[in-house]
């Protein structure tokens, strides 16, 4: 099994705060997609240009939807050919359409 990068106290807790300031944002922007107050469509622009939007997993995207729980975002990235393990940044046009097309719906 690898090791972990050898790290001074400075660099590892540089890197925590780092981490817990992209974990913030991500659920920031969770909280907005479930209160509503940011559409689906903003979210995907967000993800070319935000490095921290665009690696968030679709599949937790979608469950943050109002309406849509776990089992009914598995269902819609199955119908839209989506992978489980897929990230924004990493979705295609034709899926993108997709999904907006499909959450509008919803």
């Amino acid at each position: 099994m690898p090791q972990p990068p050898a790290l001074t106290a400075e660099q590892r807790q540089a890197a925590l705060e780092k981490a817990a300031k992209v974990r913030r944002e991500r659920a920031d922007v969770k909280e907005k997609l479930k209160s509503g107050a940011m559409p689906l469509s903003e979210l995907l622009q967000r993800a070319d240009a935000d490095e921290t939007v665009g690696k968030m997993k679709v599949l937790s995207v979608l469950e943050s939807l109002p309406g849509l729980g776990k089992v009914k975002a598995r269902r819609l990235m199955e119908s839209v050919g989506i992978a489980d393990s897929r990230r924004l940044q990493g979705l295609g046009a034709k899926q993108r359409a997709d999904l907006l097309k499909e959450t509008a719906s919803h």
